[in-house]
């Protein structure tokens, strides 16, 4: 009996290595949806797109991208958790999905168990940027003016816990000012209302904001990375302009559901490679301040466990609790 238990095992072992190895010479043989749990327009479903455009003309199949936002990115992640692990459902994260389990007691899936990573794409620092009526032109005159003014200067995120409101509510701590938030469905609404004036500040995905910084449209204060941006070597980094230490980044990448056959995932991560290691790639994200950070399944893991972990103390040191 225990031989054929054994054969029976071996038996089923490369039976499952010979229909992953079919999956994997065959996939896709239809269209991909890219999940990006955000609203349109900011910068996580920017980057999405051109990721998704890149792989539809380098592989010849459509991969096409869908937004399910609402609740921090917790409805589109949800929808990707239980969808089938075949690869034609992913999901295209940024920092929120490192921050929701620490924002949130209870999530409708497990952050690290329910997915799969398949690669970092990319990095983007957050810009600190004002709408032109706001009398301020640097970080220490705004620092200066929200302690005068209590309360009183506006800023736009993209929901509770969402990146902007975690970027801001450490600067207010950091910096020892009280701004107030006013919550939008996204960063691209939040970015909007600024643009309007209805809202006099945002952290901004450096992408979506640098172009109406250019046009006037915003001022830059200064940028929220380790380092100056060499797309704008002029702008300090928020650090250095008054609030020492500060320092925040957006993370992107791509998921998939959990049990997602590796030859899959390790498909997806060489042809995702393959469209961001691309010059005209490198050319485009340059020019809207991005950085290309490509990684293997297991490296980005890595990076969405301790960014979790980062994130988590932050939270907890605020007290922050989703509204």
């Amino acid at each position: 009996m225990r031989k054929i238990h054994w054969k029976s095992t071996i038996a089923a072992a490369l039976a499952c290595l010979a229909t992953s190895a079919v999956q994997a010479q065959t996939y896709p043989t239809k269209p991909v949806r890219i999940v990006v749990p955000f609203a349109p327009g900011g910068g996580t479903d920017v980057i999405a797109r051109f990721l998704a455009t890149g792989l539809s003309e380098s592989v010849k199949r459509q991969f096409i991208v869908e937004n399910r936002a609402g609740a921090n990115a917790i409805i589109g992640t949800e929808l990707v958790a239980r969808a089938p692990a075949d690869g034609y459902t992913l999901l295209f994260v940024s920092s929120p999905h490192s921050v929701n389990p620490s924002m949130y007691a209870k999530l409708p899936y497990d952050t690290l168990r329910d997915f799969v990573p398949v690669s970092m794409i990319a990095s983007s620092p957050y810009f600190l940027v004002v709408h032109p009526s706001l009398p301020v032109r640097n970080v220490r005159e705004l620092i200066t003016l929200a302690k005068k003014q209590p309360d009183q200067i506006l800023y736009g995120s993209g929901g509770s816990g969402s990146s902007a409101h975690l970027t801001a509510e450490l600067f207010n701590q950091m910096a020892g000012v009280k701004t107030r938030e006013v919550p939008f469905k996204g960063a691209g609404p939040a970015l909007i209302g600024t643009l309007t004036g209805e809202i006099s500040m945002v952290f901004g995905n450096a992408l979506t904001v640098k172009p109406h910084i250019e046009s006037g449209r915003l001022r830059a204060l200064g940028i929220a990375s380790a380092q100056r941006s060499k797309s704008a070597p002029n702008l300090p980094t928020i650090a250095e302009a008054g609030v020492p230490g500060f320092r925040s980044d957006a993370v992107l990448g791509l998921l998939a559901p959990a049990r997602t056959p590796r030859e899959i995932v390790s498909w997806l991560n060489a042809e995702s490679h393959k469209v961001m290691n691309q010059q005209s790639s490198m050319d485009a994200m340059r020019a809207m301040a991005v950085d290309i950070a490509l990684s293997s399944p297991e490296e980005f893991g890595n990076l969405i466990q301790s960014e979790m972990q980062r994130w988590g103390k932050v939270i907890r040191a605020l007290n922050l609790k989703p509204r």
